[in-house]
């Protein structure tokens, strides 16, 4: 089963793509809403973590994309925890939507 995430925080992709691929996972990162949107048609991932502060795009405004071209599950990962950024993630296509921070378990 192959990741795609997507997210601009090096940290943090680093640590997930770690645990994910301990876990048996193929990962693939992209720091940027566009570099994420060319990785997903050129990998084809089974799953993609999204992130919703990118530094070109909205994570949101990348999910629409995305899930105008594919079915493949999207999850949100942000810090943006409020009642209202979850429901616009879920708008925008996600399944759905975990903040940060969370257990990586």
């Amino acid at each position: 089963m192959a990741i795609l995430v997507i997210d601009d925080e090096e940290n943090f992709s680093r640590i997930l793509r770690q645990h994910l691929a301990a876990a048996g996972y193929e990962v693939v990162c992209a720091a940027t809403g566009a570099e994420g949107l060319a990785m997903a048609h050129e990998h084809a991932p089974d799953l993609i973590l999204l992130d919703v502060r990118l530094p070109d795009m909205d994570g949101r405004e990348a999910c629409a994309r995305l899930r105008a071209v594919s079915q493949v599950p999207i999850i949100i990962l942000s810090a943006l925890g409020q009642e209202q950024d979850i429901v616009q993630g879920l708008y925008a296509g996600a399944d759905d939507y975990l903040v940060k921070p969370f257990r990586i378990q």
